[in-house]
């Protein structure tokens, strides 16, 4: 039969309607995957002497693979106090979480995903892993091999209740040798004078009940690491049970190794969805 326009005019909806109808519901189910299975918000905490700056490589990456992220300024004040700033920035957060913590964040998180159901994972970078008692003082000297203690200088400020405390800062001449080593000595020198001072008083102030005792965990250990030994982090990560990546790297690990710290958090990532 030979086709004419008016007979293809009549066919082409007709035919299109039966394509459409006949389609793969794959797109549709995606979709209620995608609702039913969201993405985990990855909350990122700094530690001592460092700012949220010192995770700009690891957000850029785990943007780039799709996933919310969000990096609070840790007080850095104590560890219960920053333990419950850090709970009140989780309850802000809708859906799934997974923490990640470098240095003293490690303790902040430990303490904050505690009880909180939607806390999947725990990712410690170059990070304490204090359980009950413990302080991050106390664990940093369980090994030798710091060399934190001797490039510090004490200063004071007021308590808001009155009085001083204590803070601890690194001298900036030292701080590139001490704190991160493998990073460009530029670079490093914009850290040190944006670092921010840790208390005294949260180094000191034993930890309360341990998430990772119920909550998955990874940790990543930087093997030239001068302000916590190698030796203690790989000590905590397996007490913790952790699942455990090595990389030689400084202490700022997430600033020279950000490829590296955004692998093992999106295996944490994947291992938990």
């Amino acid at each position: 039969m030979q086709l004419t326009r008016r007979t293809l005019a009549l066919a082409l909806p007709a035919t299109l309607a039966a394509l459409i109808g006949a389609a793969p519901a794959s797109h549709p189910a995606a979709a209620d995957t995608d609702r039913h299975d969201p993405k985990p918000t990855i909350v990122l905490v700094h530690g001592a002497f460092a700012d949220a700056s010192s995770w700009s490589g690891t957000i850029r990456r785990l943007q780039h693979a799709g996933y919310p992220v969000l990096a609070p300024a840790n007080p850095l004040r104590g560890l219960a106090a920053d333990t419950a700033y850090l709970r009140g920035v989780l309850a802000a957060v809708d859906g799934p979480v997974v923490l990640v913590g470098h240095s003293y964040g490690g303790a902040v998180i430990s303490g904050a995903a505690v009880g909180n159901s939607r806390v999947k994972a725990l990712v410690y970078i170059a990070a304490f892993t204090p359980d009950k008692g413990e302080s991050a003082a106390g664990l940093a000297a369980k090994f030798p091999g710091s060399t934190l203690g001797d490039t510090v200088n004490p200063r004071s400020y007021p308590l808001p209740g009155g009085g001083t405390g204590t803070e601890l800062v690194i001298e900036r001449a030292r701080f590139h040798g001490q704190f991160a080593a493998d990073v460009p000595a530029a670079e490093a020198a914009v850290m040190a004078a944006t670092q921010r001072p840790v208390a005294t008083a949260a180094l000191e102030e034993k930890a309360g009940e341990a998430a990772w005792r119920t909550i998955p965990s990874w940790a990543l250990i930087a093997t030239a690491d001068k302000n916590i030994p190698a030796a203690a982090e790989r000590w905590m990560a397996r007490r913790a049970g952790s699942h455990i990546t090595e990389v030689d790297a400084s202490h700022a690990v997430a600033v020279s190794r950000p490829a590296v710290v955004t692998h093992v958090i999106l295996a944490a990532v994947r291992a938990t969805r």
